[in-house]
C-alpha cells in the first residue's frame, strides 16, 4: 500500500465524541480518496471479560460501519479492535496511517475537561497528523454542518523550516475543499523579533520583517497549490487567541508538533497545547 493509500483511522468508543469524529474522519476520506479504518481499542483491564468485551467491541464496530454507510456510501470501511491502552494502540497505528481522528473526550473522561488525556497523548505522539475533533461545542444545524458551512481552513505558523508540515497539510486539505481559503496565521511579539535577528526596538520595522518572513515562507505552496486562495495574518501578540477564535468558523485548524520532543514532554509548544485545548472545531497535529 503506497503512501497516498493509507488509511483514515477513526477511533471509536461509544460516546458522542467518537460519534463525531467518526462522521469527520469518514467525509475526509472521502475528500480525500482514501480507506477509512475504524478502530476501537478494547481495555487491558480485569473488571470485564475479553469474551464481553470482544461482543461489545463488535456491536460497536458494527454500528459505527452503518453509521458510514448512511454518510459515505460505497466507503466499505475495515475494522479493527485491539488489546490495549488506547493511546498506544492509536500511536503504533498511526505508523501505517495518512491522518488518524479522535474525539476530543471519551466515554472515561471527566466532563469539567476539555480535552481528554488519550486524546492528548495520541496528538502528542502519533506518527502521522492526528484530527481532534471537538464535539458539541458548534451551535450550528447538523445539515448546515454537514454541507461544509465551514470552508476556511487555518494555519498557525512559525516563521521557519519547521512550519514545512503545517503548511504541506493545510494546503492538501484546503485543495480537498472546494472554494475554501487558507488563512496562514503567525505570531510574533518584540521578543520573537529580537531572537530571530530582527528589529528589537521598532515596532512597525518589525511588522514587516514578520509580513516578509511569512511571504517567504509560502510562496512555494501558493505555487504548488493555485486554486487555494491564501490569506496571511501576521499577528502581534498571541496567536494562540487567534487561532482559537478563528477555529469557531474554520473547517479545520492545524497547528505543528515537533518530533522527538514526545520522551520529554515537549511535543506541544504551548501556542499548539492553548490551541488543541480551547478551540472550538477539529484541530490537526502535524508532526513536524
Amino acid at each position: 500500500m503506497s503512501t497516498t493509500e493509507l488509511p483514515v483511522v477513526a477511533a471509536v468508543d461509544g460516546s458522542s465524541h467518537s460519534g463525531d469524529a467518526l462522521e469527520w474522519a469518514a467525509r475526509e476520506a472521502v475528500r480525500r480518496a482514501l480507506p477509512l479504518m475504524i478502530t476501537h481499542v478494547r481495555l487491558l483491564t480485569r473488571r470485564t471479560g475479553q469474551e464481553a468485551q470482544q461482543r461489545e467491541a463488535q456491536e460497536l464496530l458494527a454500528r459505527s460501519v452503518r453509521r458510514v454507510d448512511e454518510i459515505a456510501p460505497g466507503l466499505r470501511p475495515t475494522t479493527l479492535a485491539p488489546l490495549d491502552f488506547p493511546s498506544a494502540a492509536l500511536v503504533s497505528l498511526s505508523r501505517d496511517a495518512s491522518l488518524v481522528v479522535v474525539g476530543s473526550r471519551g466515554l472515561g473522561g471527566f466532563r469539567s475537561l476539555m480535552l481528554g488525556s488519550n486524546s492528548l497523548a495520541t496528538a502528542s505522539m502519533a506518527k502521522c497528523p492526528v484530527v481532534v475533533v471537538h464535539g458539541g461545542q458548534r451551535d450550528e444545524d447538523p445539515e448546515e454542518a454537514a454541507a461544509d458551512a465551514f470552508l476556511d481552513v487555518v494555519a498557525g505558523v512559525a516563521a521557519d523550516e519547521s512550519s514545512e508540515g503545517v503548511l504541506e497539510f493545510a494546503f492538501e486539505t484546503a485543495a480537498a475543499r472546494p472554494g475554501a481559503r487558507l488563512r496562514i496565521v503567525h505570531g510574533w511579539t518584540m521578543f520573537s523579533s529580537m531572537l530571530s535577528g530582527g528589529p528589537v526596538f521598532d515596532r512597525e520595522a518589525a511588522a514587516g520583517a514578520a509580513e516578509r518572513s511569512l511571504a517567504e515562507l509560502t510562496a512555494g505552496w501558493r505555487a504548488r497549490y493555485p486554486q487555494v486562495e491564501v490569506m496571511k495574518e501576521p499577528v502581534n501578540g498571541s496567536a494562540a487567541r487567534t487561532l482559537v477564535t478563528a477555529s469557531a468558523t474554520a473547517a479545520l485548524t492545524v497547528i505543528g508538533r515537533r518530533k522527538g520532543g514526545e520522551s520529554l514532554g515537549l511535543g506541544l509548544s504551548p501556542v499548539a497545547q492553548t490551541t488543541l485545548t480551547h478551540a472550538l472545531g477539529p484541530v490537526a497535529v502535524v508532526p513536524c
